[in-house]
């Protein structure tokens, strides 16, 4: 056989047309049209066998030969992919044999990151990735991340018109985030039983995992996400954006199987509408379970400023805090915060934050409280509201101290934006929400004290810049 194989590879690569000719002369002679059928599918297959050997023996060949060429070693080139994101993994590990079998090191995948703008990723993939991560895994990301461009319609700018407080469709902004933020959940593809990879081999994968970031899965209910919790007893850094759990059971999932966490990024699916959290038990079973936590946001809740006071004041480590879009919040906590550690507060379009409660916070941080604060966001689309009638706003950026705050705290940063806010009834007659509250323009300003100068505000300004605070300062918990 192997003198026939050799023979018959000299012919093909000798003359394909010689080939050619014997095979057409050795089914004409077949004595009947059966033989000739029979002996052209056997024909097929050999040659189906041929090629497949073919291309099994390249493979290996270049694979010998990129070992060969390759400058690094394999532990080298597992510690290379380690840096690499996991996609860019999965297409080193199909270029050839010899980096597939450096991919399929478990360290390669110790940091997943399945985050896409569109459904890609399904139960497999997930439960594939930390079957080969096994212990080594150390970071996971899941889920859907749509695009600012997704958020507010591709078509349409980011841009806040005075004559116009709406974006293209007649919406306002949070009807067009949520909308938005609805198709996105609605389209992922994901189960409740996404995580459960987890817990194989007694929770094996998931006692290594220090860092978890979920976004707009909206299967995981709360007896999912507690069952995730449970596996992950050392995890760090938590993330949960656009799920559709409760505030006060994810609080008491983590409290009661994260001990160890730093960060706590949590936001609301059902803005304003989650109000179930109790000061006790839950507030102070997470202060006295979880007190490593370093950096704390909750994003557009129900939260009450006692609420938030019972937290802050018993994280003893907290040095961010992030309460944007927060409906119950009138900044009343501020007070009782003189001797905290906090370095960035994050306040922004909380709908019911007063000016009065500013205007003290930073007569507070002018009177030395508040040694260690860097930055403090106040800015709010609506406006701040005016003694206890939320419906009464300012605009007005003139009640905050600039010059006294750049002389005393140089190395504070402050944002503070308000967007002005008219309606355009339909004969074109322009409506002011509130004449005794509303200021003639649009006052922002955005002080770095660190500079030495600010303008008290800058009038006329038409466009709204929205910040995610707290994914521009996640670097603060590493």
């Amino acid at each position: 056989m192997e003198a026939f194989t050799e023979a018959f590879t000299h012919l093909a690569n000798s003359s394909s047309s010689s080939l050619e000719f014997l095979f057409d002369r050795l089914v004409e002679s077949s004595p009947s049209d059966e033989a000739q059928a029979e002996i052209t599918e056997q024909a097929i297959r050999i040659a189906g066998v041929l090629r497949e050997a073919g291309l099994r023996s390249s493979r290996k060949r270049d694979a010998a030969h990129n070992s060969r060429v390759w400058p690094l070693s394999v532990d080298l080139t597992i510690n290379v992919f380690c840096w690499l994101d996991t996609l860019s993994v999965c297409n080193a590990a199909a270029t050839c044999n010899f980096f597939r079998r450096c991919s399929s090191d478990p360290l390669c995948y110790a940091r997943i990151d399945l985050l896409t703008t569109v459904p890609k990723v399904d139960n497999l993939v997930v439960s594939t990735m930390i079957q080969r991560a096994g212990t080594a895994l150390r970071s996971m990301k899941l889920g859907l991340i749509p695009t600012r461009s997704a958020l507010l319609g591709s078509s349409q700018p980011f841009v806040y018109s005075l004559k116009n407080p709406t974006y293209g469709s007649g919406t306002s902004w949070y009807d067009r985030y949520d909308k938005r933020s609805r198709q996105v959940k609605e389209s992922c593809i994901l189960s409740r039983s996404c995580l459960n990879s987890l817990t194989i081999d007694g929770g094996a994968p998931g006692a290594g995992l220090r860092c978890l970031h979920l976004y707009n899965i909206e299967r995981i209910d709360d007896a999912a996400l507690s069952t995730a919790l449970f596996a992950c007893p050392n995890l760090l850094d938590l993330v949960i954006v656009g799920l559709d759990v409760e505030l006060r059971q994810t609080l008491e999932s983590v409290s009661q199987y994260c001990h160890m966490l730093e960060r706590l990024y949590f936001e609301s699916s059902n803005r304003g509408l989650d109000d179930n959290l109790h000061i006790s038990p839950t507030c102070n079973a997470l202060v006295q379970n979880c007190p490593r936590i370093n950096s704390f946001s909750l994003k557009g809740f129900m939260l009450a400023d006692s609420k938030i006071l019972c937290l802050v004041k018993g994280f003893r480590n907290l040095r961010s805090l992030d309460l944007s879009m927060s409906c119950a919040l009138t900044g009343g906590f501020l007070r009782k915060l003189g001797g905290s550690l906090l370095e960035y507060i994050f306040l922004r379009d909380c709908m019911q934050l007063r000016k009065e409660e500013v205007k003290n916070f930073f007569s507070a941080v002018l009177d030395g409280n508040f040694k260690l604060l860097k930055h403090i966001d106040i800015s709010n689309h609506d406006g701040l509201a005016i003694e206890n009638d939320w419906s009464h706003r300012c605009y007005s950026t003139s009640f905050i101290p600039i010059d006294q705050l750049c002389k005393a705290r140089p190395n504070i940063s402050i944002r503070a934006e308000f967007p002005s806010y008219m309606e355009i009834e339909s004969d074109g007659d322009v409506i002011f929400p509130s004449q005794q509250s509303f200021r003639s323009s649009d006052e922002s300003f955005s002080m770095n004290s660190g500079a030495g100068s600010g303008s008290e505000d800058s009038r006329g300004t038409s466009s709204l810049s929205y910040v995610e605070s707290s994914d521009e300062l996640e670097f603060f918990s590493h």
